[in-house]
Formats: C-alpha cells, structure tokens, sequence
C-alpha cells in the first residue's frame, strides 16, 4: 500500500519533495559544518582545473553521446553522433541548473521522440541509455570498492551480489549485441568522471593517495544519481561523509565537493549554448526504421 501511495505523487509534487530533501541536507551540511568549507572550496578552484575538468567533460560527452547513438540504433532510429553530443550537452546544462536532475535527460527524450513522430521510443531510448550507463558505473564502483579501503567495504560483499543479479536482469531484459560497445562507453564516462573529482580533490589541498580517492570518489558518484537541486544536496552529504569515514574530515569532503560541483557546472556551459541556438535538433531527424 505504501509502494502504491509513493506511485500516485503527482510529478510536481516530487519535484518539490526531492527540492526539500536536497535543500535540508544542505542544511544539516551548514548546521554541522559551518559555511567555511562551502567559501573554501569556492576559494579552491583553480582556473586550470576548470580547463582540465572541461576537456574530461568533452570526452565524457562524447562517449555519452556515442552510447545513445548505439541504443538509439537497437530501437531502430538513425540518430547521428554530432547531433546526439550537442543535445548531450543541452541536457548535461539543464540537469545542473534545474532542480531535479533529470529534466535535461527528459527534455533530451522527448526532443528526439517528437522529431521521429515517436515520443514514446524517444523516451525509451534516453531512459535505457542512462540505465546501461547506471548498471556499468554501478559494476565498476562494486569492482573497485572491493579491490581498495574504503568505509563501505565491510558490507560490499553482500551489496555486490544483489547488484551483480539486478544487472544481469537488466542485461537480459535489455537484450542487444551492443553491450561490449556501451559497456566501453560507459566505462570510459566513470574514468572521466573520477579523474574530475580527483582534480576537485587535489583543488581542495586533499593530498590522499589514488588508491583512497578513487574509491571515494565512485561512491559520490552514486549519490550523484540521486534526487537533487542542480546536482547538489546528496552529492554534498555523501562526499561530507566518506571523507569523513575516511579519516580526512568532513569539511574537506564538503570543500571538495563543492569544487567538483562548480566544476561540472563550467563544464556544461556548451549545452547552454547549444540550448540558446537551437543546435542538437535538425528540421528532420533520420526516420525510425521498421522494427
């Protein structure tokens, strides 16, 4: 009953719950750790960590893209690279600036769903090329969590079996030869992803070994993916305590995320472009083939 009552929240009204949630762990962040670590890491940011962050985001773009285009083919839609990365980079700018985290993605689905007369594959196709993406990060993070410290890794063990059936049953409901392709894809957007954070790190003066920052960084990653404002609240609360699980301070982590968040957000500054001119969507999309 309770599943059924979570079912029939209207939209918007989530929205604002997922506003509230991220809003008060950001809160509880100021409460707990004062507002310093937020001035620091703003003091923290270096200019070229930003160009170093914008060409990681141009490679995980680019492969983003790429795994879209190959989803998009399995459904039976021609879409080409150069316009599946601008609308890659008009959704990455819309899920950093509207709260939710998830409207550029929507918005991305429904754009290539009305350009091929078929709204509802256009939105199948985003949502599987983010779940694919999802399932491979999620493989990759149990991998690493496993093989290196971290203060999850006493319970990893008995997460990784549930994960590793969960994807298999994805995998198999999924059901396409591209798997190789998206999971090379995917797998280079974690190692984009990771090497950003550890730059936001470094930023932030945290001078931890690699072996200490990738594993958390894959973690905030995950808190990442959920509910958010722009990307920010859980990512905060996640990164505050793993380094603080860590042994290198809750204020560090908060300081370091918020590098990491202004950087991701200098990085999708080309979506706002795109979105301003209207590139990512031609007058006529390749049509959807037959099957």
């Amino acid at each position: 009953m309770g599943a059924a009552r979570v079912a029939t929240i209207p939209p918007a009204t989530r929205r604002w719950l997922n506003v509230g949630v991220a809003a008060a762990i950001l809160g509880v962040l100021v409460w707990r750790v004062g507002a310093g670590p937020f001035l620091d890491g703003l003091r923290a940011i270096d200019p070229w960590a930003l160009v170093a962050a914008s060409g990681l985001a141009v490679v995980t773009t680019v492969c983003c893209a790429w795994r879209w285009t190959i989803v998009a083919r399995g459904l039976g839609v021609d879409l080409p690279m150069r316009t599946a990365v601008a609308a890659y980079y008009r959704s990455l700018f819309l899920n950093v600036t509207v709260p939710g985290g998830v409207v550029g993605d929507v918005h991305r689905g429904f754009r290539h769903g009305r350009d091929t007369s078929d709204v509802g594959r256009g939105l199948r196709g985003v949502a599987w090329e983010r779940a694919a993406g999802q399932i491979v990060q999620v493989v990759l993070t149990v991998a690493v969590l496993l093989a290196l410290p971290s203060p999850v890794r006493a319970v990893v063990p008995l997460v990784a079996l549930g994960l590793v059936a969960l994807a298999v049953g994805v995998v198999l409901a999924l059901r396409t030869r591209a798997w190789p392709a998206i999971a090379l894809a995917s797998g280079l957007v974690v190692a984009g992803h990771a090497a950003t954070f550890v730059i936001a790190a470094r930023s932030a003066g945290v001078t931890a070994p690699m072996s200490e920052l990738v594993p958390l960084s894959l973690l905030v990653m995950q808190a990442a993916a959920l509910p958010n404002v722009g990307g920010w609240g859980p990512r905060e609360g996640v990164t505050a305590w793993a380094f603080a699980a860590a042994g290198l301070g809750a204020s560090v982590g908060v300081a370091t995320a918020v590098v990491y968040g202004v950087m991701v957000f200098v990085a999708s500054l080309p979506g706002a472009v795109v979105l301003v001119a209207g590139l990512g969507t031609p007058a006529r999309w390749a049509g959807a083939r037959d099957g």
